[in-house]
């Protein structure tokens, strides 16, 4: 496996930190991966470390409450600090009491989750502040790169496009991808969710959440999927609605933003753009190889953002179907982006650059395609999608 640089640059300044390290993210994204090559590096200096993982069943069978695993980490550590590592620490009962004392006596405690509950208030305000948090994702294309070569193995950017970046997808060939990729998507929506939220009305569940990730990257309300939900027949009320989008960001499926709003100055409080966590999610809903590689295309770019480090707004510009996909906000700098499968088409060309009328020149203008052809102009920068999938950020573009 690759090393995770980006992330362990991140966690490493904390390592030997009395501060709970917690590193959340989508199941199988590689968050244990992370943690190995943590205990990786930290092994090179002390052997006083401690790994329990919780998925595993006789893990979880002998150490189920905070009492037992307290008296397990000071039955197993050694003189001096000890380094432990928690993973999936959500299946342990009471488990934030047993990391608020295992933190006070000389342990750096490493914690991960597949449920941001960890992160919730509940949980951080009992930590007082005392934690430093991460948030894995999987795989980028850069990354992709780099662990399909070691493989020996090649990935297509359209292949990216439609099957994503869960890691370990890479060591199967297609069919068994699918297999593993349907699988996982099982996982999260009935382990993650179904069975721990005690969702009574799967089917309403299912049926909302097959609606949302196959509609990934598009601007949403409530009120329109209850709409949908009555086209279809189907009776389930917005608060329903929202409790089960609720969930989904918890498992970290979804991922929202807010339309900002360029005539009240201000988000859209109703409304919401939602991108899936892995676009294979949205694959895995189409039929007859029938691939949304427009919205996948948008989804991908915000995945790329986000792991750029970039902080990013829908500009709504008050009108039906006038947006700007994303401002790109870092370190002061602004960046506004469409994103566009192609815009050879004449209609799309003048979709695409049109929506950059209310921009005034003084702001950075970028439209990526997944073009082969370069449709830069005096005030707006074209990105090719090979190119912008292999750049570390936005500021030389």
């Amino acid at each position: 496996m690759i090393n995770r640089s980006h992330y362990l640059e991140q966690i490493r300044g904390f390592y030997d930190s009395d501060l709970i390290k917690i590193i959340s993210g989508v199941r199988r994204c590689g968050k244990s991966i992370i943690l190995k090559q943590i205990m990786k590096e930290i092994r090179e200096n002390t052997k006083n470390i401690i790994y329990l993982n919780f998925e595993d069943e006789s893990v979880i069978a002998n150490i189920y409450d905070s009492q037992r695993l307290i008296e397990y980490v000071n039955n197993n550590r050694h003189e001096g600090k000890c380094y432990v590592f928690l993973d999936e620490i959500q299946e342990v009962k009471g488990w934030e009491r047993a990391i608020k004392t295992l933190r006070l006596h000389n342990n750096s405690v490493f914690i991960t989750g597949s449920n941001s509950k960890i992160l919730s208030k509940e949980y951080t305000d009992a930590f007082s502040g005392r934690y430093v948090s991460f948030r894995i994702r999987p795989f980028v294309y850069k990354e992709i790169l780099e662990y399909t070569k070691e493989l020996n193995k090649n990935c297509s950017i359209s292949d990216y496009l439609i099957w994503g970046g869960f890691p370990k997808r890479f060591e199967f060939d297609k069919n068994d991808m699918i297999t593993y990729l349907s699988d996982l998507n099982e996982s999260i929506i009935v382990k993650d969710l179904i069975m721990r939220f005690e969702i009574k009305n799967e089917e309403l569940f299912k049926r909302i959440v097959n609606y949302v990730l196959v509609s990934n990257a598009r601007i949403f309300s409530a009120r329109s999927i209850e709409g949908y939900l009555k086209n279809e027949h189907i009776t389930g009320s917005i608060n329903t609605i929202i409790k089960y989008l609720g969930y989904l960001e918890k498992a970290y499926v979804i991922n929202k933003i807010k339309p900002y709003s360029s005539k009240t100055k201000s988000e859209l409080a109703y409304y919401f753009k939602i991108y899936n966590e892995d676009v294979s999610f949205n694959s895995l809903r189409c039929m007859n190889n029938r691939y949304d590689l427009t919205h996948n295309l948008e989804n991908i770019v915000y995945n790329e953002l986000i792991y750029m480090g970039y902080n990013l707004k829908v500009l709504n510009k008050g009108e039906e179907d006038k947006e700007i996909d994303f401002i790109a906000i870092k370190e002061g700098k602004e960046y506004f982006i469409q994103v566009a499968y192609s815009v050879e088409d004449e209609k799309a060309y003048n979709r695409e650059f049109g929506a950059f009328a209310i921009i005034d020149n003084a702001h950075k203008k970028i439209l990526i395609t997944n073009d082969e052809i370069d449709y830069s102009t005096s005030t707006v920068t074209h990105i090719k999608l090979k190119d912008f999938l292999v750049m570390e950020s936005l500021e030389n573009a």
